[in-house]
């Protein structure tokens, strides 16, 4: 077993946090280091805070738009929190449809690497793992639903743009191989740049603290996998031959413009629920600037890898050229 790969565990948390130990207490009940918790764990529900937004203002590609400045205080504090549901209906979304696929492909050694039982430990442990965050991320939608006593139904907004666009590079891929080499491309992409979406929430202090510690939470966990996918993607890169390591950069590149992306096919879904007056103009105005097509634009993670890889000399610098486009200010 190579060091830092652990037997599955829940999250690990600060006990003295409340809200953190309330978040893992309401994964498993009966976990044994509940008993380092030396008070008594509050509810979630305790734990709300009306006065605090759901989701920070300033990351709605709409913030200024005059259309969105004119609304009421209701109804912003509505499509704040609908923001904050979109979020963890993104996040949930790519661990099941994308991360958790995409580590199989490495679990049944699809590409025929030859990786040894610490890498299947590695990866099952990793998708152990994905599974508490999807169930933490479902927790705190949940808890924003109780707490302002809307429905906000996740099951109302279509498929993530990372879904969408994976299933489109899947229908293109055309044989098994192709496919594994997708799947691996798209799970790779999520590992090593969700910390750097995550981050975006995690420190505002004008948030529900129910909703930064579980992006704290959840952030923890993903440092670690983004080292094992970084690591055995570099593995899988140099068994394959020159063809598949053009069709696994293509991968990288697709993945990660979706990734980056701002879907507005969740925000055009909630201006039609909430029946926002003007609301799909002003999506197609915002939709328009350059700056607002990308919600996501530190491609660290990835150029990281992709200097790994430039180690082989056949490696493509197209792929790092094109995440270099839009670097982070």
């Amino acid at each position: 077993m190579r060091p830092g790969v652990s037997p599955p565990s829940l999250p690990e948390f600060d006990a003295s946090d409340p809200v953190e130990s309330a978040i893992v207490s309401r994964l498993a009940s009966n976990w044994a280091r509940r008993a380092t918790v030396k008070k008594a764990e509050p509810e979630l529900d305790d734990l709300f805070d009306s006065s605090l937004s759901d989701y920070p203002e300033a990351l709605l590609p709409f913030a200024e738009h005059p259309t969105y400045l004119a609304l009421s205080p209701e109804q912003k504090q509505r499509l704040q929190a609908w923001a904050w549901i979109a979020f963890n209906k993104n996040v949930m979304d790519i661990e099941k449809y994308v991360v958790n696929p995409g580590f199989d492909v490495l679990a049944e050694d699809r590409l025929g690497v030859g990786l040894g039982d610490w890498a299947a430990v590695a990866v099952n442990q990793a998708m152990v793992d994905e599974q508490y965050h999807t169930l933490m991320h479902f927790n705190a939608s949940s808890a924003t639903r109780r707490g302002r006593g809307w429905a906000l139904p996740s099951k109302a907004l279509p498929d993530v743009l990372t879904v969408r666009t994976r299933a489109q590079a899947l229908d293109a891929a055309g044989d098994h191989r192709k496919i594994a080499l997708t799947e691996l491309a798209f799970m790779t992409v999520a590992e090593v740049s969700i910390t750097a979406y995550l981050d975006l929430i995690a420190d505002d202090p004008g948030v529900q603290s129910i909703n930064r510690a579980t992006i704290r939470l959840h952030a923890r966990d993903e440092y670690c996998h983004a080292s094992i996918a970084g690591e055995l993607a570099v593995l899988v890169w140099d068994s394959l031959d020159s063809g598949d390591r053009s069709y696994l950069l293509e991968g990288f590149e697709d993945a990660m413009r979706a990734f980056s992306g701002t879907d507005f096919g969740a925000w055009r879904a909630i201006m039609e629920i909430e029946a926002i007056p003007g609301g799909q103009k002003m999506l197609d105005d915002v939709g328009s600037e350059p700056r607002n097509k990308l919600f996501l634009q530190d491609y660290g993670g990835i150029s990281s890898l992709l200097h790994k890889l430039q180690a082989t000399p056949e490696v493509s610098i197209a792929a790092e050229e094109s995440f270099s486009v839009n670097p982070v200010q």
